[in-house]
């Protein structure tokens, strides 16, 4: 079982950046797939970023070279760098975790879910 939850967040104009945390509390270890999602106004939840036990990551067409997904495995926080934000990054922005496969378009699939946080960027 995985518990999560999100802290970071908040507003940046567009051009700027934000870092989200996950803390993520597991009782079997580290041995899972982390991984962000977003969801808009009005809109399905999608994958942002994945990153896998041994951090391999993967990412969507739109946040690569802008966003970067990494862990810190002592002290089992997940992180997502977002840099050079624009508006349509607005969302509420969650940290889910799974044992297994990382799929980045496919939320269903995750188990754990942090709460959420909202980030919203201005133009």
């Amino acid at each position: 079982q995985v518990q999560l939850a999100e802290l970071g967040g908040g507003s940046a104009q567009a051009g700027g950046s934000l870092r989200l945390s996950c803390k993520v509390s597991s009782r079997t270890g580290n041995n899972y797939c982390a991984a962000w999602f977003r969801r808009a106004l009005g809109k399905e939840r999608e994958g942002v970023a994945t990153i896998s036990r041994d951090r391999m990551t993967t990412y969507a067409d739109s946040v690569k070279g802008r966003f970067t997904i990494s862990k810190d495995d002592i002290e089992d926080i997940l992180y997502l760098e977002m840099n050079d934000l624009k508006p349509e990054d607005t969302g509420m922005y969650f940290c889910a975790a799974d044992y297994g496969q990382c799929l980045l378009t496919q939320p269903g699939w995750y188990n754990y879910w942090g709460q959420g946080t909202q980030v919203t960027v201005s133009s």
